[in-house]
């Protein structure tokens, strides 16, 4: 990238060639694309020195906040061109709003978590349970309300026979009856949909 090829070779200019904050010469009079390079002659060195400070060493980051800066400017080259006296001090507070600003997005946004290890991560096949409850499912629906009735007080809900029978209004012995005919019925029922018990 052109900014940080430039940037090296801006750090190594004379000591008061790097401190001077004066607004490039003619600003008035340059066009746009030249007001550019002119201010990232003059100013992208000690701009790139300021902004890793900023962002403590970190040189990618520090590049592009200078970019970003260079690209503002770019942006607003009708604004410099009317500014009188040096626009070092505008470039600053933009690299520095820049770095601030992406601070704060980062402390806004999630910390991304890396997936891999979920792919490692055993898990139970589910499809195997859910088309043994759908195939149940069915086969409940094949039976008589009655014997429908009897299994899910039974078997389901865990009940007892004499809970059961309490609960459905009727004999034990009737219970009793209807839970095995509601089983051979659910057995052949499952043996028609390819279960095997």
């Amino acid at each position: 990238m052109q900014v940080r090829k430039d940037a090296a070779v801006a750090d190594d200019r004379p000591q008061r060639a790097r401190h001077r904050s004066t607004k490039p010469r003619h600003a008035s009079s340059l066009p746009d694309e030249e007001l550019v390079r002119a201010l990232y002659r003059e100013h992208a060195g000690p701009l790139l020195a300021y902004v890793l400070r900023l962002v403590a060493g970190d040189r990618q980051r520090a590049e592009d906040v200078v970019q970003e800066t260079l690209i503002r400017a770019w942006k607003n080259a009708g604004q410099l061109n009317r500014a009188t006296g040096s626009v070092r001090p505008w470039l600053v507070t933009v690299a520095r709003r820049i770095v601030i600003d992406g601070h704060r997005s980062r402390q806004a946004r999630p910390q991304e978590v890396d997936p891999s290890p979920l792919e490692v991560m055993p898990a139970e096949d589910e499809i195997d349970k859910a088309l043994w409850l759908m195939t149940l499912s069915d086969a409940l629906d094949d039976l008589t309300p009655a014997h429908r009735e009897v299994l899910l007080e039974t078997y389901f809900k865990g009940r007892t026979v004499n809970e059961a029978a309490e609960t459905l209004g009727i004999p034990s012995g009737t219970v009793r009856s209807r839970v095995f005919y509601a089983l051979r019925s659910m057995k052949l029922a499952l043996e028609e949909r390819g279960v095997t018990a």
